[in-house]
């Protein structure tokens, strides 16, 4: 624990020589120490923000094991990837992870350079089927690659991730497929996307998609989020940046909750109309004057009413002596 603190403490004086670190260093709080990471990092820049630096986020859970995202400023996301028993374990852990990948991102391997680039573009062509010449090409996707690092040069690998994390996203919601049907570059895509960062209209806008989706085919949405949770789960355990998977996850629960909101207001709709159908109507009269009927042929003043009337009928009915039918003839 003593070396890891040391190789911590090392490399963020390096980073930061003009720090100090004494305080958040002592008995190892990562949590403090991602905080002022991220506080002096953004002071040399410059930065100032009032609203919260590093945001924790515990997912719903009410029982171990318990887990906690943690994002970064500019929208890097990490997640703990031990078994954690308490809440506050949960946090530690996802600081820890986050801290270290936000140390490891400010090494100058990690910072996008001209070598950097070339690197990458030769990497991309062996893993497509596209060549090099095609990086200056931005209508193909090398060439769409090789734009998006030269116009990022000299920003980190988690910066960049941060910008390419719309672009999946755009991918998978199938916006961009939607972009090259109404003919437009992804060169106007790349450069409109790259400063319009991912906001709450995008999210919206995106589940809207997918509830259009669910009408074409129901239960569609509650799949792909069964998907996205077992990607982020996956993701989350092996340390990686959790972004893409996250972001996935949380536009699916608000299309899925819209969704059946809008079932709900549908039923509710019917059921009004049902009341003031002529056909409802009727049937609501028919069955009450039935149950009237019904009850007052077994109410005693009914029954009683209806015995005085069957017995007057038999009265009048009765043969007595006066009755000129049964008048004697003598003769």
């Amino acid at each position: 624990m003593e070396g890891v603190r040391g190789s911590l403490g090392e490399m963020v004086s390096r980073l930061l020589p003009h720090a100090d670190t004494s305080g958040a260093f002592k008995d190892l709080n990562v949590v403090a120490m991602l905080h002022h990471f991220w506080e002096q990092k953004q002071a040399q820049g410059g930065i100032v923000r009032s609203e919260s630096l590093v945001v924790y986020e515990s997912a719903p859970s009410p029982s171990p094991p318990y887990i906690c995202y943690v994002t970064l400023p500019g929208g890097s996301c990490f997640g703990n990837f031990q078994c954690c028993y308490t809440k506050a374990e949960a946090r530690r852990d996802a600081a820890r992870i986050a801290l270290m990948n936000s140390i490891f991102n400010e090494l100058p391997c990690r910072r996008i350079t001209p070598e950097f680039i070339s690197h990458s573009l030769e990497e991309a062509v062996s893993t497509t089927s596209g060549c090099i010449g095609d990086a200056s090409d931005p209508s193909t996707s090398i060439g769409a690659y090789c734009m998006m690092l030269e116009e990022n040069t000299g920003k980190t690998m988690l910066e960049f991730q941060e910008i390419m994390t719309v672009f999946q996203l755009l991918h998978w919601n199938g916006t961009l497929k939607a972009f090259r049907e109404r003919k437009c570059s992804r060169q106007e895509v790349i450069t409109y996307y790259s400063q319009h960062p991912l906001d709450e209209c995008t999210r919206s806008h995106m589940a809207l998609d997918w509830m259009v989706r669910e009408r074409e085919n129901p239960g569609l949405i509650s799949q792909e989020l069964q998907v996205a949770l077992r990607e982020l789960g996956e993701a989350r355990q092996a340390g990686r940046e959790l972004r893409f998977y996250k972001e996935k996850k949380e536009i699916l629960s608000l299309a899925l909750s819209q969704a059946y909101s809008e079932d709900e207001e549908h039923s509710a709709r019917v059921g009004q109309w049902a009341e003031t159908d002529p056909g409802h109507v009727y049937s609501q009269d028919k069955e009450q004057t039935t149950g009237e009927d019904q009850l007052t042929k077994t109410d005693p003043s009914y029954v009683y009413a209806l015995y005085k009337e069957q017995r007057a009928g038999e009265d009048q009915l009765l043969k007595t002596e006066d009755d000129p039918v049964y008048t004697h003839d003598e003769k």
